[in-house]
């Protein structure tokens, strides 16, 4: 009786996540940046499984941008020092192995990534937890948030 509009289910989905976006703590955007990254590499995953490299590649090419884009471009190396120069290496790492998945069919490296950001995920999570409300919600690693 109804069809399915999907663009405009597509669009709904975009302005819930601009709304999200628009009302989200600089903390949360963090969160909301590695599960992007999460979400892509899991994508990527099923697709390698399924033999399906076009939406593979997209896939994984999504989680290195909002590596490389989000996560690393959100860095603030001269206030968060030796944090943030390792952190910046470990994403350049995570992005390295991610293209290395890609063009090997390496189930293995995507797992190895979704680890290590899974890991980094559940570490911001505690961070922001135990830090007061009337303070800067973030690491100085991510000062310029």
């Amino acid at each position: 009786m109804f069809g399915t509009n999907s663009r405009g289910v597509n669009a709904y989905a975009k302005v819930g996540l601009e709304t999200g976006v628009s009302a989200a703590s600089p903390h949360k955007l963090i969160v909301m940046l590695y599960d992007g990254a999460l979400a892509a590499i899991a994508t990527a995953g099923v697709q390698m499984g399924a033999g399906n490299i076009q939406e593979k590649g997209k896939a994984i090419s999504k989680a290195i941008q909002i590596i490389d884009n989000g996560l690393r471009a959100s860095l603030d190396k001269e206030v968060g020092g030796e944090i943030a120069a390792n952190l910046d290496a470990l994403y350049e790492y995570m992005s390295s192995r991610l293209l290395h998945a890609n063009l090997n069919n390496d189930q293995q490296a995507l797992d190895e990534v979704r680890g290590l950001l899974a890991d980094l995920r559940d570490t911001w999570n505690q961070i922001g937890g135990t830090v007061a409300p009337t303070t800067n919600p973030q690491p100085a690693a991510f000062a310029s948030m």
